[in-house]
């Protein structure tokens, strides 16, 4: 097939543009800026913007199938509405000219988030309804379940085939951008001062992009697939970093309400001094969810087979300290140094 491919060159879309070259697809990349790593298997690059109607209809001349990968991660943003026009507006362009030009397929990458996202220890499934009062404090969620709404909304008004695919938090090597693995980063750096009391789920990078993969031809339009490898306390996960890592996990364990005040009068006297806190409260806030789901259906219809966790964490591991290297002693402060910007 000749495929268009938003987000190519972040996490997940640097897993899985070589699956589909390898499968003998004709890659066409939409991109901002130049794109080394996608044009080196072959991928033509279109460079144009989500909301930029004209560029889209040319990128989308001849092209069967898209697959929709493009979004941004971030729980404390300067600007909502940036994620707002990310996310929904510019997927609800896209998809307006993808069914305009007849494209027979499209793949949009959410997130496990905009079904698992609750306050106590419950598996989610696709059958669950969208958690709008859970996720109200993060702008990021409430975008992506906008971007899904919107989404399924114009597959159900103009007939465009649709596949939503929701992965769970995204380990594994390759995070250049440091986007999804940055927990496991703030705990190699000693950045995590206790212990969040909930719980999350993960995926390699590598399965889920099998995934998606799969989905070009086994999703069912209109449908959702939860792609969550392993459901885990924070507790059991640092537990297993320390072990791979030799970086001692936090001993503190803290309320839910002394956590989450503590990150922000952490958060006020940083911004006393000009400086920067190491760790925000909205991550801290987050790290008191649960984020469990039951990924049986991607299991059923696309074949999705999460690997062994240790081989996750420990691959995960080996890319963050040969890439970013780990800190020099066993201290925690705020003057860690800051995950690397795009």
């Amino acid at each position: 097939m000749k495929l268009l491919v938003t987000g190519a060159t972040g996490f997940l879309g640097s897993h899985l543009l070589p699956l589909l070259a390898e499968a003998g697809h004709a890659l066409r990349i939409l991109a901002r800026g130049p794109a080394p790593g996608p044009a080196a298997l072959g991928a033509e690059v279109a460079t144009a913007g989500l909301t930029d109607r004209d560029a889209l209809r040319r990128a989308l001349e001849g092209v069967d199938a898209v697959y929709h990968l493009a979004g941004q991660v971030e729980f404390d943003p300067d600007d909502p509405a940036a994620l707002y026009d990310l996310h929904v507006q510019g997927t609800r362009v896209l998809l307006e000219e993808a069914a305009a030009a007849g494209v027979g397929r499209v793949i949009l990458a959410s997130s496990s988030g905009t079904i698992g996202l609750s306050r106590e220890a419950r598996v989610a499934t696709e059958d669950d309804d969208y958690p709008l009062a859970v996720a109200a404090p993060w702008p990021y969620y409430l975008s992506k379940i906008f971007q899904e709404k919107a989404a399924l909304r114009i597959h159900r008004d103009t007939g465009l085939p649709l596949v939503v695919l929701n992965p769970s938090l995204l380990l594994g090597p390759g995070d250049e951008r440091l986007g999804s693995t940055v927990v496991v980063w703030k705990f190699l750096q000693r950045r995590v001062p206790a212990i969040p009391g909930g719980g999350l789920s993960l995926v390699d990078v590598r399965d889920a992009a099998r995934a998606f993969a799969a989905a070009l031809e086994r999703g069912r339009p209109g449908e959702r697939y939860l792609l969550g490898g392993h459901n885990l306390t924070f507790a059991d996960l640092f537990g297993r970093l320390e072990r791979l890592s030799g970086v001692s996990s936090p001993r503190l364990r803290l309320p839910p309400g002394v956590n989450v005040a503590g990150a922000r009068l952490a958060e006020r006297f940083h911004a006393w001094r000009g400086s920067e806190s190491a760790l925000d409260a909205p991550s801290v806030e987050m790290g008191e969810r649960f984020f469990y789901v039951d990924s049986a259906k991607a299991a059923r219809e696309l074949g999705f087979a999460p690997r062994d966790l240790q081989e996750t964490l420990f691959d995960t591991v080996r890319f963050l300290e040969a890439r970013f290297g780990r800190p020099a002693g066993p201290s925690w402060a705020a003057t860690s140094p800051r995950p690397p910007r795009p």
